[in-house]
């Protein structure tokens, strides 16, 4: 079995979305589809063990500042870059007094982003259901909130139970401190990937749309997309 997380020296949140199986049996397919975080950080040993990935789309979410103040990933020969930036209102400043207020203060961020950013993430699947497109990473900052929502609804238009959506949302917990110090932010003093938060941003697309893939159809996924983004990512 591949491993899931695939290590580089400034790039700490890169992993793999393969392996994880379908409630229909399915499971989804190794070294097809990635999530990371800012991939412009790609220098050296790094550029080349991206390269030998064989990926040919990286999915930028960042925004359009972000990319000029950072950069975007090097150009590789083969790989087409898309830039999706996932419109949305700047975080306001929060201090936390526990982790309860941390997860109520993420759930409300990717409930505004799943309002304000549809158009961008109903793109972003749309780009994903395209075979010729995989392999492909999705990435932006941290690899955790706007990469996290992507590749939860892709998990979730693929059949992987929620357990395991929520479980790979986690995932991205390990790398929070590695991030933030190459940002020069302070530790956080709460979890930044809880389970809790994946689980009540999923319940609220069920309450307010009533289904999820109802949500995904409103932004322009259609059974046509769902069906050959399960061909190509599944076996």
């Amino acid at each position: 079995m591949p491993d899931r997380a695939i290590p580089f020296s400034r790039v700490f949140n890169f992993r793999d979305l393969g392996g994880y199986p379908t409630i229909d049996g399915r499971t989804v397919a190794w070294r097809r589809l990635f999530r990371s975080d800012d991939l412009s950080r790609l220098t050296g040993d790094d550029a080349e063990r991206f390269a030998g990935l064989g990926i040919r789309t990286v999915v930028d979410l960042r925004r359009p500042t972000e990319v000029a103040e950072l950069g975007r990933v090097p150009s590789f020969a083969g790989v087409d870059y898309r830039h999706i930036h996932l419109v949305h209102q700047l975080w306001p400043p929060a201090e936390h007094t526990g982790p309860d207020d941390r997860v109520a203060f993420l759930i409300d961020r990717y409930r505004e982003m799943a309002i304000e950013a549809r158009e961008g993430i109903g793109e972003a699947l749309r780009v994903i259901a395209e075979a010729d497109a995989a392999p492909l990473v999705v990435h932006c900052i941290a690899g955790k909130d706007r990469t996290g929502i992507v590749a939860a609804l892709t998990l979730y238009l693929l059949g992987v139970d929620e357990d395991a959506i929520i479980h790979d949302y986690t995932l991205s917990e390990p790398a929070d401190a590695s991030i933030r110090a190459l940002l020069g932010k302070e530790p956080s003093r709460f979890p930044a990937a809880p389970a809790a938060v994946m689980h009540g941003f999923l319940s609220w697309l069920r309450e307010h749309h009533g289904s999820v893939e109802a949500y995904v159809k409103s932004i322009g996924v259609t059974d046509d997309h769902i069906t050959a983004m399960r061909a190509h990512l599944l076996t």
